[in-house]
């Protein structure tokens, strides 16, 4: 069993739109043959919590824009650190990047072929190894300016 073009066509316009608002990782797997809840899943992460909430947000309106679809359930907005969008067909996880290295949802679906994905979305990939990278320098250079490394 495979993914329906209907799931195929939520998780491209999810992924596109996640994508927009700047996503950094975008990932689709086909879950169809190890689960029977949903044929995909959409994973997504963002450096920051408004980050998050804003490509949440996007998707929501996009599919609900483009193809009238609308979560039956949305969990964890509260806090916008992890946020599931429930669609049935397909299940989106946005996560900040923190809990996307903890949670590493990658290892458990590795098994999982991966849907294609629009350009933009495969182009976010390993972005947030690259934002790590310069948050990782920004630091480096404040603490380097800093004589004795007190704050003043």
């Amino acid at each position: 069993m495979t993914a329906t073009d209907r799931s195929v066509q939520l998780v491209t316009t999810a992924a596109q739109a996640a994508a927009d608002k700047l996503a950094h990782d975008i990932v689709a797997y086909d879950v169809s043959d190890v689960l029977s809840i949903t044929d995909a899943f959409l994973l997504a992460s963002a450096p920051n919590d408004r980050q998050v909430k804003s490509i949440v947000d996007e998707i929501e309106e996009r599919l609900a824009k483009e193809l009238d679809a609308k979560p039956v359930r949305r969990e964890g907005d509260r806090e916008a650190r992890w946020v599931l969008l429930d669609y049935v067909d397909i299940v989106v996880h946005v996560q900040h990047s923190e809990e996307r290295v903890f949670y590493a949802l990658e290892r458990l679906w590795k098994d999982c072929p991966e849907l294609e994905l629009p350009a933009d979305a495969v182009a976010s990939r390993g972005k947030a190894a690259e934002h790590a990278r310069q948050l990782e320098a920004e630091a480096a250079a404040a603490e380097a300016a800093e004589p004795g490394g007190e704050w003043r």
